[in-house]
């Protein structure tokens, strides 16, 4: 009797598989943009100022769009949102860390002492770096592994600071425009109603822990 020869199976392809690659080319592509009309002399007059406003743009419109994938589970029921969620959320970080360097290489030259005294002395400044600080945590626990070893609910406490580092780039950017305040008013009212969806469904879920607790 000839043996018979295994045939390989093909493992399934999971659903929406190419979505995070896909979010990960995309989310750089504008840095590439902004890297390429750069080095063309495509940024205007003041190339690195123009550089920091569309850089820090980004890191907050990251930040937004990582903040709105829970509350997009919770009013539609979609999945797919909170599979790029770390993603968007470490693509707002990056982008606010080269926000940060462009200014502190570029426009200040590592001078310390003037970056110290622009930190102090200007409120924008200081409420951008404080964003940036806020960031950091988030970043380096944004892991599964940082998850478990932090445990759950430490962990989800320790990111509900991702809306006031976000709180905290409105501000940054409603103080650094300074004439027309509506586009930094506009993320900030997105931002407002995050939370407040955010806050109902924590609400929701609590009120049905304490019916399943009076019911057992």
């Amino acid at each position: 009797m000839a043996a018979t020869v295994p045939v390989a199976r093909r493992r399934p392809l999971r659903p929406l598989a190419w979505l995070q690659p896909a979010i990960v080319v995309g989310s750089l592509a504008p840095f590439a943009v902004i890297l390429a009309r750069g080095l063309t002399g495509g940024l205007g007059a003041n190339p690195i100022a123009t550089a920091m406003n569309q850089l820090g743009l980004l890191a907050l419109i990251f930040l937004v769009a990582s903040l709105a994938c829970s509350p997009l589970r919770v009013l539609f029921r979609w999945r797919w949102p909170i599979k790029i969620r770390r993603t968007l959320g470490l693509m707002g970080f990056f982008a606010a860390c080269v926000h940060f360097g462009v200014w502190l290489v570029l426009d200040q030259g590592l001078a310390l002492q003037a970056i110290a005294e622009d930190i102090l002395g200007r409120p924008f400044i200081l409420v951008g770096f404080l964003a940036l600080l806020l960031l950091l945590p988030l970043a380096q626990t944004s892991s599964q592994k940082a998850m478990r070893r932090l445990g759950y609910p430490a962990w989800k406490r320790l990111h509900r600071l991702a809306y006031v580092a976000a709180g905290l780039g409105v501000v940054h950017y409603f103080l650094r425009v300074k004439a027309d305040v509506s586009e930094p008013l506009v993320y900030g009212a997105v931002l407002l109603v995050l939370f407040a969806v955010r806050a109902y469904d924590f609400r929701r879920q609590r009120s049905r822990r304490r019916a399943a607790a009076l019911r057992g």
